[in-house]
């Protein structure tokens, strides 16, 4: 069966590219910004038509020319996919040391592909239905195990040792429903895309989600560092390293958003499903054991430089059947285990929380840097992401139009992630996370400067070169520096 799917699956995308060839090329010069959405180009479009408007305005709109063929703007109906190939490799670095969740200190490579289909259907102008379909394969060198900031965020997690099936899966099913607080509709400031069918909304108004969903699609969104397809690779630079951001190991939970959204404000609030243990695909119904609370504050306007910025203050308290760090420690130096070990000090109604700033301002037109701060209590297990809890980040990405390649884009960015004292200790005595453990630790924050490089090449078809430099890999300075190199390859059709 699993076979089946994927020869399906690469029948359609040949089926895709016969079409594109056959399709005269726009002839317009096209020119599309930073990404609106993880995994997402741009899509540039006039969004003042309305969803009920002239069907005869169906269009051949900026973003076409990053796709392989076009979408509508104005019909009820949303198809389009992507495809992401990752090709990743470092050399032999020094390590004193060696654990069971080390990054491998030899030289090695690794491959991991994504192939995601959406589908979107505007039942009305206030209500939406999405399904997306997605294929991921791929563990990223190491398995995905010896870095908090890891190198691919494409890559699958091995979870309790053995890798996730590869079979395809149902990524995400939600139902958007649009509340007006105003009789005016305006131009929807969302382009339209897998997330966003509707071409004008009320200005002010309420919007719900309910249904299956990756809560970063939504929360902790940054236009210049955000999307592994076209930009950054880095775990904790396309997001916050320190948010323990509620999903299963695949990245999708359970949720439903209440979202306030003005012409220069937005208030988002969460109730999301946890996994439940630590790493797990399986998510936890009861919600008196194990939940998320997710609050964001958004904030707009162009006060420096008379020019778009964003900041957003983001909030969350996870529950779970958590273990403690100071617990697993103190367990160790009595005698009652023969290493650390989280997973026997799990226990019903602990918590985990933290706080997150997320800013980003446009300097010139299509140049914009941006910036995250992070921070989690950490004395209890990490349940979702990764082993981080505090993080800082700054970066900047620009737009080809000043080399007349308006479509490529480029970036860099610099990390430095830690961890608390507690977590230190575990860490150094011996103890296993789900992505961390050297069999001992000299502590020291992991440093991470990221760049890269993509370039279009026709229509949705994009190639990109990115290079990662780690000092201190899982906050160990007995092993390192490493460096990391990686090609990727893109469509969006």
């Amino acid at each position: 069966m699993r076979r089946l799917l994927k020869q399906i699956a690469m029948q359609i995308l040949c089926g895709l590219a016969v079409v594109a060839f056959s399709r005269p090329l726009p002839t317009a010069a096209q020119t599309a910004g930073p990404a609106q959405a993880k995994g997402e180009a741009s899509t540039g479009q006039d969004a003042s038509k309305d969803s009920a408007g002239d069907s005869s305005a169906e269009d051949t709109t900026a973003g076409d020319s990053e796709k392989v063929f076009p979408h509508t703007q104005t019909g009820k109906y949303w198809i389009s996919g992507q495809a992401n190939v990752i090709l990743q490799s470092h050399g032999a670095f020094r390590a004193k040391y060696s654990g069971p969740n080390s990054l491998s200190n030899w030289a090695q490579s690794a491959t991991t592909h994504l192939l995601t289909l959406y589908a979107g259907y505007e039942l009305s102008q206030t209500t939406e239905v999405f399904a997306d379909i997605e294929d991921a394969t791929g563990n990223g060198v190491s398995d995905t195990v010896g870095l908090a900031g890891f190198v691919n965020l494409d890559a699958v997690r091995v979870r309790e040792g053995v890798p996730e099936k590869d079979d395809p899966y149902l990524a995400q099913l939600m139902l958007r429903q649009i509340i007006p607080l105003t009789s005016e509709r305006v131009p929807n400031p969302d382009p339209r895309d897998e997330l966003h069918l509707a071409t004008s909304v009320p200005p002010r108004r309420l919007e719900l989600r309910v249904g299956k969903m990756d809560l970063t699609d939504f929360f902790d969104v940054n236009d210049y560092g955000s999307d592994s397809n076209l930009q950054f690779l880095n775990w904790t630079v396309d997001d916050n390293g320190a948010y323990d951001v509620a999903s299963n190991t695949r990245g999708y939970t359970d949720a439903v958003i209440l979202e306030y959204d003005d012409p220069s404000r937005a208030m988002r609030f969460a109730e999301a499903l946890m996994p439940k243990v630590a790493n797990s695909a399986f998510l936890d119904a009861d919600l008196a054991r194990s939940r998320a609370e997710n609050l964001e504050l958004e904030a707009t306007g162009n006060h420096i430089l008379h020019r778009d910025s964003t900041v957003r203050l983001l909030g969350y308290l996870n529950h779970g059947n958590m273990g403690s760090y100071r617990k697993a420690n103190a367990e160790f130096r009595t005698g009652e285990t023969a290493t650390p070990d989280i997973i026997a000090t799990r226990r019903e109604g602990r918590h985990r929380y933290g706080f997150g700033l997320n800013m980003e301002q446009e300097v010139a037109k299509n140049v914009g840097v941006f910036a995250r701060l992070g921070w989690s209590d950490g004395q209890n297990e990490t349940y979702c992401y990764t082993e981080d809890d505090r993080t800082v980040q700054i970066g900047g990405l620009a737009m080809g139009d000043s080399w007349r390649r308006s479509s490529d884009r480029a970036g860099v960015a610099f990390v430095t992630n830690g961890i608390v004292a507690s977590h230190q200790q575990y860490l150094a005595l011996g103890g296993l996370g789900f992505l961390l453990g050297d069999g001992a630790l000299t502590y020291g924050r992991e440093k991470i400067v990221e760049t890269f490089y993509t370039a279009h090449l026709w229509r949705g078809l994009f190639i990109s070169y990115d290079f990662q430099h780690i000092n201190d890999p899982g906050y160990n300075q007995a092993r390192g520096p490493v460096a990391v190199s990686a090609f990727r390859f893109h469509t969006d059709f």
